[in-house]
């Protein structure tokens, strides 16, 4: 295993086994990150094989300001973004007003593991979606999500109260079924 100057190096210089080594070393987390921004497992896969053309592509440009995960996390969150704005007009917006408030009564999500969350990330609207991992997994704040986007910041707040809404819905729906 090479450190990230050495694989970066050979990354630059073309050397197919030290992109290998860099896709190996960080293809299966950005995966799940991609899987988080995607309704399918293969919009997931496209996302990632985009994102790492351009990690290989744009690697001379890697300033080591921050880790090379880190990094190549933030391509593959912009790709995944691209992704989605090539579709967005075909997917609803609510305004704020049509959005019911989830309150602090959020119903507990830590008996659910990874695939069930997943799944019901993947279920929500894609523009909930996206918004949803934006601002509650990524960190971003809602102006930064509307700069993002391209779109204002108050649709981005209706969309992230819309996704918490059907979230909440989903998970009471799923607990119901496996209790009635």
């Amino acid at each position: 295993m090479h450190d990230d100057k050495a694989l970066i190096s050979g990354c630059i210089k073309g050397d197919r086994t030290m992109q290998r080594q860099l896709y190996e070393q960080f293809a299966s987390q950005m995966l799940v990150v991609c899987m988080r921004y995607s309704k399918s497992k293969d919009d997931a896969q496209d996302i990632l094989q985009e994102a790492f053309i351009k990690v290989f592509n744009h690697i001379e440009h890697f300033r080591q300001e921050s880790s090379l995960g880190f990094w190549i996390k933030r391509i593959v969150i912009n790709t995944a973004l691209n992704y989605y704005r090539k579709g967005v007009y075909l997917y609803p917006h609510y305004d704020i007003e049509e959005v019911q408030h989830v309150g602090a009564e959020d119903v507990e999500i830590s008996k659910y593991n990874f695939k069930e969350l997943l799944s019901l990330l993947q279920s929500l609207p894609q523009g909930c979606q996206t918004i949803f991992n934006l601002y509650a997994i990524e960190g971003y704040k809602h102006r930064e999500i509307a700069e993002m986007l391209h779109i204002n910041e108050g649709t981005s707040k209706s969309q992230y109260a819309r996704a918490r809404s059907l979230l909440k819905e989903m998970i009471t729906e799923k607990g119901e079924m496996k209790h009635g």
